[in-house]
């Protein structure tokens, strides 16, 4: 009797390999974009842009620009001649210098003492209004309701 048990639990023993464990539910998982790694998101993209900010202020502030530390050489007026071209008012040590600007290229048009600013509006009257001008001008106003 102990050898029908014995061989009738060595042959049972296969088929529970083949009986059906019950199994959970499908559970999906959770989900990647949720509100609190949004906010994480968008936390860290207003920290770098802060930073960013912060520093182009520092460098604007505490920068040497080359312009503000001397004061020797002062562009008065320019004006384009040409696409690349154009025409600089420099005041260099109580000298005028008109230059003539191009690409790879200055030279000195003109040179003349300091001139007051009175003197200079004096020599070079405004140029005269048209009509237009003066009715532009009256109907923006109006417009703006000035």
């Amino acid at each position: 009797m102990l050898i029908r048990y014995a061989t009738l639990s060595a042959l049972a023993i296969p088929l529970c390999v083949y009986a059906q464990i019950p199994q959970p539910a499908y559970v999906p998982p959770p989900s990647a974009v949720s509100a609190g790694s949004m906010l994480q998101t968008f936390a860290g993209l207003l920290l770098v842009l802060a930073i960013i900010g912060a520093a182009a202020w520092l460098l604007k502030r505490y920068a040497a620009n080359p312009a503000t530390v001397t004061s020797t050489i002062k562009v008065i007026a320019a004006a384009a001649v040409g696409q690349r071209e154009r025409v600089v008012l420099v005041e260099i040590a109580g000298t005028w210098l008109v230059l003539g600007v191009a690409p790879g290229q200055v030279s000195v048009l003109h040179n003349m003492p300091k001139a007051s600013a009175e003197q200079f509006d004096s020599e070079f009257p405004a140029p005269p209004t048209s009509r237009f001008q003066v009715w532009l001008r009256q109907f923006m106003e109006k417009r703006d309701g000035r």
